[in-house]
């Protein structure tokens, strides 16, 4: 019988195939107490285990690149961190050792005490890395049941079907992805969380919050997953069937029109000229930014050689990676980030702070690189040499305050002058801009204005900072949200700011390539957007609809809302 499910649409697109339900994990666990001669045996099956999930997400790393593993590779790190965490696994030993806990019986035991922990916490960010602790335990459990049975983890959809799961880690979308799995439905879950964005950098039709998703459907049910009407059709009628193939003729369509987008100028209805940039990190980006037609690199992310490398990357390779890219782009500008590490990412180089009460709040970006000027500057050393091919600007991020820029200025003064008495070619200027993702450094942004030659705006940390709402976490669906007035008020203000005194002004967050917010930074003022190369057509197909000179004159009543209710309903009105 046919039957509708409702959700939220996380990622656009639709896809039939067959149901592939992952039931939270139960921890059916053996309770029988260890008799003294079986506790070595539980502690090696125990360990093996561990090894074995470490082991796992290594090689799932391995098999990463581009965008995927950009996305993916922080919370692999996170989980190799948790796997890896002395406490816990003190804990699980003397479970074993001590309280005679079967393994899968301890890691229960240890999973409810760290939630619990969680649980209690009043950060939403840190109450919200609970789910870490349940996705970690599980593939340490899985392997434990795979151990005892030879059934394959569940987990290893096959091709030609859709994932039905409470939630799905980062890491394990990236691996089934690579299988062949065609959506994903989640009972909870938010638009804005990490698995949701890399189902949308995929093109991976995505539904979270389909609640009753887990008790409803089977395994190998046929669902026609609609994530363009926030909908999945279990047992879809021949009229469904009809609707699908009809949307892959208008989608294959579609495909073939963007294409054509690829070398056309960018600007709106009305004549307006408009530059995109491009997110990149890697080769495979820079190669894409530049078949889409991107103006330069907006942001280039270089934490990946510092969260990939065995101790610190040196000077040339950092300086071969940034050349690289300044010569792959063929003379467009590009925007190099200076490194972005922070406590709740993983380093393999030890830089990051351990222990901060909050790490989202705590010593990272430029904080961190100030703490060791020595690695910042064979950083800094890097940018410049590579900046001898192509014309670059360097972007630093986590500002608050303008000491931050004059210090990163002196720092790249004296590499400058290093680098002269050792008879090394340099670019006469090099443009220095302050990332706006702390709320104090967007109030403030007239004081960085003297300091910085331009602005890039990180709307994804921004809006956690001003909502103080994790984007994450699902019951703040509500609160986090780029359309909250409070919000807007804040990026027309920076805008405003860096078009008065004559600065670029970019915005490199992810709704800066999500279609439903352009004309939104288009009525702020916005003329520069940043976004992963394979939203690059999309957006510049949006603008073509849009009349900037009608949107700008609308800015005002678009200021003045009171709610993202009317922010929603006020932008429906002025895109038409």
């Amino acid at each position: 019988m046919r039957l509708v499910l409702p959700g939220t649409l996380a990622s656009r697109g639709m896809a039939l195939g067959r149901a592939r339900l992952v039931q939270p994990s139960r921890y059916a666990v053996d309770n029988r107490p260890l008799a003294e001669d079986e506790i070595e045996g539980e502690l090696q099956q125990l360990h093996h285990a561990l090894d074995t999930a470490r082991q796992e997400l290594r090689e799932l790393r391995g098999k990463l690149h581009g965008a995927l593993a950009r996305e993916v590779n922080e919370f692999i790190d996170a989980h190799s961190l948790l796997l890896d965490d002395a406490e816990l696994l003190r804990g699980l030993d003397d479970l074993i050792r001590i309280g005679h806990y079967r393994a899968g019986a301890a890691l229960k035991k240890q999973r409810d005490r760290l939630a619990a922990v969680f649980e209690a916490m009043d950060d939403p960010y840190l109450r919200s890395r609970k789910e870490d602790i349940d996705q970690v335990i599980a593939r340490v459990v899985s392997v434990l049941q795979r151990h005892t049975t030879p059934e394959e983890r569940k987990l290893a959809a096959r091709v030609g079907e859709i994932l039905v799961a409470d939630t799905i880690a980062p890491a394990d979308m990236a691996q089934l992805a690579g299988n062949g799995l065609l959506g994903a439905i989640t009972s909870s879950g938010s638009a804005y969380s990490h698995s949701a964005i890399l189902a949308r950098s995929l093109g991976l039709p995505m539904l979270v919050g389909a609640r009753d998703a887990l008790s409803m459907l089977h395994d190998d049910d046929l669902i026609l997953l609609d994530a363009e009407g926030g909908e999945a059709i279990v047992h879809p009628t021949a009229q469904d069937l009809s609707r699908y193939r009809a949307w892959q003729r208008e989608a294959a369509a579609e495909g073939r029109r963007l294409a054509t987008l690829a070398n056309a100028a960018t600007c709106t209805r009305d004549g307006a000229s408009i530059r995109l940039l491009a997110n990149a990190e890697t080769p495979a980006d820079v190669t894409l930014a530049r078949t889409r037609g991107a103006d330069g690199v907006g942001l280039y992310r270089t934490e990946f050689l510092f969260l990939r490398h065995k101790g610190l990357p040196g000077e040339d390779e950092q300086f071969n990676a940034y050349r690289d890219l300044v010569l792959g782009m063929g003379g467009l500008p590009v925007t190099i980030r200076t490194l972005d590490l922070g406590a709740d990412k993983a380093d393999a180089a030890g830089l990051v702070m351990r222990g901060e009460d909050n790490p989202a709040l705590g010593v990272r970006g430029v904080r961190l690189s100030l703490r060791y000027p020595a690695v910042f500057t064979t950083q800094i050393r890097a940018i410049l040499r590579a900046a001898c091919y192509g014309p670059v600007r360097v972007l630093v991020p986590m500002v608050t305050q303008p000491d931050e820029l004059i210090a990163v200025r002196t720092l790249f003064k004296l590499a400058r002058q290093d680098l002269k008495r050792e008879n090394i070619d340099l670019p006469e200027k090099l443009p220095l801009g302050a990332m706006i993702e702390v709320p104090a450094a967007a109030i403030n942004v007239r004081a960085l204005l003297e300091h910085a030659d331009f602005f890039a705006i990180g709307t994804n940390d921004l809006a956690q900072y001003v909502l103080a709402a994790d984007r994450g976490n699902d019951a703040l669906d509500n609160i986090y949200t780029p359309l909250q007035p409070a919000l807007l008020r804040l990026l027309s203000h920076v805008i405003g700011a860096g078009r008065r005194a004559k600065k670029p002004v970019s915005l490199c967050g992810e709704i800066g390539g999500d279609v439903n917010f352009t004309a939104m930074l288009l009525a702020l003022g916005l003329t520069e957007f940043s976004m992963h190369p394979s939203q690059l057509l999309l957006v510049r197909d949006r603008l073509a609809t849009l009349d900037h000179g009608n949107l700008r004159n609308h800015a005002t009543r678009l200021l003045r809302a009171t709610t993202h209710e009317q922010v929603a309903e006020l932008l429906a009105q002025l895109s038409d």
